[in-house]
């Protein structure tokens, strides 16, 4: 039976951690499919496409240990609280999910139990032996085109109440102005995205951002390499300059 969690390069030692909680589309079958239609299983709304690769990507760049989702986020979104309705949604954007409907507190209990638990517990395990100098990274991917909308931003930095490490970065975006980037886009803390970030670096005093790219940029090999060394051209000098800034104060 697959886990519900993979730790990646656990014994990695740079000072980043990756979490990428919609790095799967995949659906054990005691959940029938959730209903869905094969078009529906494997779009956007049931997982983030590129961006279980590109967190590979900056793990071997950064020598960072991964945690990831191997469950798709419309069983249980691992970036949503058991009590938010968009933990397991009923509808994703205009896909309704008809193994969600009516849900009983047992069956949300069950899958809190099952795939949430252990994602929060394995994050935690890799976070208990690190310092204080640990810095957070969640990596996502979002459409193009949303609700009939589309959208111009490539690369979104997302930040909750902790954003510094997002103010280094963007001090450096004239590296790479090839590319769209935007602060707390197509998200932001009022979506409800910023959970992971809250739970798992804000309560530890952690630097920390959640990386939004969008997908059409992470379909072939070459532009998740690419796209990796452009997000790198802002990380690294930010853990830097935030290192410095520690160590002075």
């Amino acid at each position: 039976m697959t886990a519900p969690v993979e730790v990646l390069n656990a014994a990695g030692r740079g000072r980043v951690v990756l979490l990428c909680e919609h790095a799967s589309n995949r659906i054990p079958a005691e959940y029938d499919g959730l209903g869905l239609s094969e078009a529906d299983r494997v779009s956007h709304a049931a997982w983030d496409p590129g961006a279980r690769a590109l967190t590979l990507r900056l793990s071997q760049a950064l020598d960072a240990p991964v945690v990831a989702s191997t469950v798709s986020r419309l069983v249980y979104d691992c970036n949503r609280p058991p009590e938010a309705a968009s933990a397991m949604p009923e509808k994703s954007e205009m896909i309704g999910v008809p193994g969600n409907v009516g849900l009983s507190q047992q069956a949300r209990d069950a899958r809190v139990a099952a795939i949430y638990a252990p994602f929060c517990e394995a994050v935690a395990q890799v976070l208990y032996t690190r310092g204080p100098e640990t810095v957070l990274v969640t990596v996502h991917s979002f459409t193009p085109v949303y609700f009939d909308q589309p959208r111009a931003v490539e690369l979104g930095l997302l930040h909750d109440e902790d954003s510094r490490l997002i103010d280094a970065m963007l001090d450096h975006a004239g590296r790479i102005p090839h590319r769209r980037i935007e602060r707390n886009e197509p998200y932001g803390p009022a979506d409800g995205v910023t959970h992971s970030l809250r739970l798992h670096a804000l309560g530890r005093g952690l630097a920390n951002v959640m990386l939004e790219v969008r997908n059409d940029l992470l379909r072939t090999d070459e532009q998740v390499a690419a796209m990796a060394q452009d997000i790198l051209a802002l990380l690294e000098p930010a853990l830097n300059e935030i290192t410095i800034k520690e160590e002075a104060s």
